[in-house]
């Protein structure tokens, strides 16, 4: 099977390769959905990027055929020509094919995909792989769109696919990189980079894997009408996550890391007491398991119901954290900050 990095490596010719990582969300999840945060003045978002990443590789070949690919799951596509993937109402890509019915590139092409990220991850994979593919798709219809304008495109996109509304917070990683604080206000949302060291965020956190999900956990849709409907007990809780946001973002910005682990934990409770299944029993044990080897606090990403946990730790830890995961049956994730957002790539082809 081809690596993202072989991918990435063989680039030549008029091949078009961009990658962007994925995400790990600390705070202030789902209240991203408009117009949620809209009934909370000051609303933000705060999350990591994540050196796990996602690509597209676009290359064009002769005669008009169309040709999907997915490298991580094996999965291809194909068709004889723009006007029968048009025509068509049902993809085994749907990701890719939902961006071409957007932008309609002429000629024949090679469109191939990559992700790093574990099936049912919580850790946005989708979301990443939609900026790097939207991406290079402008490119190569030859059209000049700022990175905020394929943010609202991927966003947009990403519901018709899915068909409910979605967030916006999940798409900033992917554009940017680093430490963001995405803020939600009246007059537009805007992202903010949180002046913390990514040298010091490298050493403080852990991430790991727990299997694909097995069942819902939050389920967004359902929280988002009791918010419309005006459920008090929902509205009350999104008012504690914009608090919880918002001070994630002080605290991390003055690098007060016990303040950190308390709002960490503050999450964690509050989206627990909203979705009772958020966590398997296998996360409990393995969050269980990280507290008693160096962990300070932890919380579920995305979802939950599966994927993946991250774990605020004392520095100088991660070894005997990873380790104690790794023997409960757990998988350690690289954790590193992505220092950038969606990269393009070039260089020589592969000759052998």
């Amino acid at each position: 099977m081809t690596t993202l990095a072989q991918m990435v490596s063989q680039t030549g010719g008029d091949a078009i390769v961009t990658t962007a990582p994925c995400r790990a969300d600390l705070a202030g999840g789902t209240i991203d959905i408009w117009p949620l945060y809209l009934f909370h003045p000051g609303a933000l978002s705060v999350n990591i990027a994540l050196n796990i990443l996602t690509a597209c590789k676009i290359t064009p070949h002769a005669g008009r055929e169309i040709v999907l690919k997915s490298h991580d799951t094996g999965g291809e596509e194909r068709f004889a020509s723009l006007d029968e993937l048009l025509a068509k109402r049902e993809y085994q890509l749907p990701l890719a094919a939902y961006l071409l019915r957007y932008f309609q590139p002429s000629g024949g092409f090679l469109l191939a995909t990559h992700s790093e990220s574990p099936a049912g991850a919580g850790i946005s994979g989708s979301s990443a792989l939609m900026i790097a593919t939207a991406s290079a798709l402008a490119r190569f219809t030859g059209r000049e769109i700022d990175i905020e304008q394929i943010r609202v495109i991927a966003q947009n996109v990403e519901a018709q696919l899915i068909k409910v509304p979605t967030g916006c917070q999940d798409y900033y990683p992917a554009m940017y990189g680093g430490v963001s604080a995405v803020h939600l206000e009246t007059g537009g949302v805007w992202r903010e980079a949180v002046p913390v060291s990514l040298d010091e965020m490298d050493e403080r956190f852990v991430l790991f894997y727990t299997g694909a999900p097995r069942q819902s956990g939050i389920n967004n849709w359902q929280v988002f009408k009791q918010h419309i409907d005006g459920n008090p007990r929902v509205v009350q809780n999104f008012a504690e996550i914009a608090r919880i946001a918002q001070a994630m973002r002080a605290a991390l910005a003055g690098a007060r890391w016990d303040e950190v682990e308390g709002l960490i934990h503050d999450e964690w409770t509050l989206r627990r007491t909203n979705a009772p299944g958020i966590a398997t029993p296998l996360m409990e044990k393995l969050i269980d398991v990280s507290l008693r080897h160096g962990g300070r606090a932890a919380k579920v990403c995305g979802a939950g119901g599966g994927g993946c946990v991250i774990v605020l730790i004392e520095k100088g830890t991660r070894h005997q954290v990873e380790a104690a995961i790794r023997d409960h049956g757990g998988q350690p994730l690289d954790f590193r900050v992505a220092r950038a957002g969606v990269t393009f790539h070039s260089g020589q082809a592969d000759k052998g």
